[in-house]
């Protein structure tokens, strides 16, 4: 997701989100799942504990299992958002990484059947039957993991997004790169938002304005100085009477 984000949105960011960050979050959140998971497992595991340390290391497992898939379906509507913005910035891209998404969204979905799978195992508790057939595991475990791993090798990452370019920056660039990006995106909005016509200048905005302002400025100024000069008191004056400023009633 990190690297569809990278590459298909403008500002290479999700929900504030910088897109290289996200790999790092799911990653450190599937983590903690797993470490719960193995943390019910250990209490639950040996022959002389009791009943009820067995069933609290199996609720605990299933806690960590029902956490894993609360992320997926937060990871579900990230990538829905995903869609939602690349369809308004990048609408010619929108098939490109529709295919990718598709792929992601069956992927979760068999990710989704397994974790179901594991809970209806372990919510019988100790009288559960499905452990001693080992075609549920096959059916409901194994196989969704392998078309999962299929569907990745037909629909790979790397083919939809190819080269260099489509990598993350190295840490040190990451910075200078974002502010880049940003300033890219800012000026295709601006692009995008500039009315149909000509193509026109800043400058020449706010140079006409005043241009066309001081022509009828300076002929209201050169009338009004005018009738200053021929009428003074009621009397008319003749121009040629003017002198150094003065002007002499007829």
């Amino acid at each position: 997701m990190g690297r569809m984000v990278f590459n298909f949105t403008s500002r290479a960011k999700l929900f504030g989100i910088k897109a290289w960050r996200f790999t790092l979050y799911f990653v450190l959140l599937d983590i903690l799942a797993f470490l719960i998971q193995i943390g019910g497992a250990s209490i639950a595991s040996g022959a002389d504990k009791p009943k009820h340390t067995i069933l609290l290391g199996l609720h605990v497992y299933m806690g960590g299992v029902g956490f894993q898939q609360f992320f997926i379906l937060v990871f579900l509507y990230i990538a829905f958002r995903f869609q939602q913005q690349v369809k308004k910035e990048h609408p010619d891209r929108l098939p490109q990484a529709l295919l990718l998404l598709y792929a992601e969204y069956a992927v979760l979905l068999l990710i989704t059947v397994r974790i179901v799978f594991r809970l209806i195992e372990y919510a019988q508790g100790l009288d559960s039957s499905i452990p001693n057939h080992e075609v549920y595991q096959y059916i409901f475990d194994s196989l969704p993991m392998l078309v999962a791993l299929a569907v990745f090798n037909v629909v790979h990452p790397g083919r939809i997004m190819p080269g260099k370019e489509s990598d993350f920056p190295k840490r040190k660039e990451r910075k200078n790169y974002f502010e880049a990006r940003s300033s890219e995106s800012d000026l295709q909005v601006l692009r995008t938002t500039q009315p149909a016509g000509p193509a026109f200048m800043p400058e020449e905005i706010a140079v006409q304005p005043k241009t066309q302002e001081a022509v009828p400025s300076l002929l209201l100024d050169s009338k009004m100085l005018w009738q200053s000069f021929t009428y003074r008191g009621g009397s008319k004056v003749h121009p040629g009477h003017v002198r150094g400023g003065f002007s002499v009633a007829a």
